[in-house]
């Protein structure tokens, strides 16, 4: 099943982000609102909506400066946005348009005509949206119809990498360098992977903190062994110089400590029952095989 979109709604008119939320949970999406632009900007900088319908009008920071702030972030220079707004004026809609907004829409607005564009949007953009935007793997929609391609295959392999403490490294370290140790982990994978001459290999997210390759079962220990040392080399990188040489003396200063693990699976007599049931399959492999 394709992941649900995410829509961010940024309205300080409390009635109208509740009717849009509700409205557009109840079209099918996930829909969250929030009501200043520091938060709309910290929201989008952590989850990566799928979409943002943004006002101009707001307490803290205007809509366009959100706009040109999520446009200048590499974790969010993609994220589509909708100006909803009360400004009739064509320069407020130019200055919209030219800051990278892929619509703009005055109030009052009909529900129904904002959710052609909405849906439209989303269309347009999943299209575009053949590879993860920070490492460049086969998008999710990709990785999910390659797993459910294993469910009716006997002959195969997963191997599977996990980052645990991701989370925590991200509030120590900042998102950016979260960013860089989920884009090293992709890229490293992927170059193990091609070393192996496999035709067939196919390497994607199973989530953001878990990766897979599906692999000829010849081949994956081999590759097993491979990516093990090639990980264990750059784990020094992913920490502050002055960290990770503290962490070696035994200090506590590498915290949160981060983890690689890595997982092999292959078919089993009892066959999975759904995509969901090869994820947690994939993903319970890891550090114990």
């Amino acid at each position: 099943m394709a992941e649900v979109p995410h829509i961010l709604v940024v309205d300080d008119q409390a009635s109208t982000a509740e009717m849009l939320t509700s409205y557009f949970k109840a079209q099918g999406y996930e829909a969250t609102s929030v009501g200043w632009g520091k938060d709309a900007l910290a929201f989008a900088e952590k989850t990566i909506p799928d979409l943002v319908i943004l006002d101009i009008r707001l307490p803290d920071i205007d809509g366009y400066e959100v706009c040109r702030r999520l446009r200048t972030h590499r974790r969010t220079q993609h994220i589509p946005i909708i100006f909803l707004t009360e400004r009739h004026e064509r320069g407020d809609k130019l200055m919209g348009l030219e800051l990278g907004a892929v619509d703009y829409i005055t109030k009052p607005f009909d529900i129904q005509e904002l959710r052609l564009r909405v849906r439209n949007v989303l269309r347009r953009s999943s299209m575009g949206r053949l590879s993860h935007p920070i490492t460049g793997l086969s998008a999710a929609s990709l990785s999910s119809e390659r797993l459910h391609e294993l469910l009716t295959c006997s002959d195969w392999a997963v191997l599977s990498v996990g980052l645990r403490g991701l989370k925590k490294f991200a509030e120590t370290y900042g998102f950016v360098a979260r960013d860089d140790v989920v884009r090293a982990v992709a890229l490293i994978l992927s170059r193990v992977v091609n070393e192996s001459h496999d035709p067939d290999a196919f390497v994607g997210h199973l989530d953001e903190a878990n990766f897979f390759a599906v692999i000829a079962p010849a081949k994956v220990r081999q590759v097993q062994q491979a990516l093990t040392v090639r990980l264990d080399e750059a784990m020094a990188f992913f920490y502050p110089h002055a960290d990770w040489e503290a962490g070696d003396a035994g200090s506590d200063a590498r915290s949160p400590h981060l983890d690689v693990t890595i997982g092999v699976l292959r078919p089993s007599a009892r066959p999975f029952s759904s995509l969901e049931d090869l994820r947690r399959a994939i993903i319970k492999t890891q550090g114990a095989d």
